[in-house]
């Protein structure tokens, strides 16, 4: 056996470890689904279930209006991922092909701002919105989408933008182009991978976001997918086998997008150089 197929060997071992490593969890819930509550807090813990209880997703079903929750979640998903593809586009193009002063300082300050927790600015954020009497509408979990998409989506997709050559705007402003229609015929269509990219971030980000949920939404008939998926659990019980059972729906939708959007996802990643 040459060194060659030893090290592709190796290389398929740590792999094959590393798909462990992330399966396993998932699997685990979906186990935790087919228990019931004892069988679940039993010991030794149960590895593979000797009878499949699927009664446990319909009780769930019956007791969450997941269809309700889900259109809600996606009333807040749909606009925020045009804002989010709109404007971090756009404040990408401009720091990636226009010159103006003080754009590598400009640029820091954005960067920056990916270091600060956004639990610093929750509360200050809050009384802002209350102040404008938008708190339990779902306006504060949608309009921030429209000032700049987020400083990680900017940077993204600055960097893929750097990777495509000028030359395309030195011919497009000798016949004339501006730059709006440089962005919009020029440069959007270049930069799918690393915007299909960028959505599917911001998709993921929003579908399992709770805490900026939990804070505006007030009303139960607003409630999202992660927000009615914390109705199953009362002060007094956790009946982890319905919780579990409702986390393999609430995954449903997400892993269908991922899979649509999987190729552009991995060459947005790879042509952006965040991949490692």
């Amino acid at each position: 056996m040459n060194y060659r197929v030893r090290g592709q060997m190796l290389t398929y071992f740590f792999l094959g470890i590393l798909a462990f490593l992330f399966i396993f969890p998932i699997y685990w819930i979906f186990r935790s689904s087919l228990l019931d509550l004892g069988e679940i807090m039993g010991y030794p813990p149960i590895l593979f279930p000797e009878v499949f209880r699927w009664e446990n997703y319909s009780e769930v079903l019956n007791r969450v209006d997941f269809l309700k929750y889900i259109g809600n979640t996606f009333i807040i998903i749909i606009p925020v991922l045009i804002g989010v593809g709109l404007t971090s586009s756009l404040a990408a193009f401009g720091f990636a092909r226009i010159d103006f002063p003080l754009k590598n300082f400009w640029f820091s300050l954005v960067i920056m701002t990916i270091l600060m927790p956004s639990i610093v600015t929750l509360v200050p954020t809050y009384i802002g919105w209350s102040k404008l009497g938008l708190t339990s509408t779902f306006l504060p979990l949608i309009i921030p989408a429209y000032f700049g998409g987020g400083a990680f989506n900017i940077f993204l997709l600055r960097q893929f933008l750097l990777t495509v050559p000028r030359d395309l705007d030195e011919s497009a402003v000798m016949d004339g182009a501006g730059y709006f229609k440089i962005y919009s015929q020029i440069i959007l269509p270049l930069v799918k991978p690393a915007l299909v990219a960028v959505l599917l971030f911001t998709f993921v980000g929003v579908w399992n976001d709770f805490l900026n949920q939990l804070v505006y939404l007030n009303d139960q008939d607003m409630y999202t997918v992660a927000l009615g998926l914390s109705t199953l659990r009362s002060s007094l019980t956790s009946p982890m086998h319905l919780i579990m059972a409702g986390t393999m729906i609430m995954i449903i939708p997400a892993t269908i997008i991922f899979l649509v959007g999987q190729r552009y996802f991995t060459e947005g990643i790879a042509t952006t150089g965040i991949k490692g």
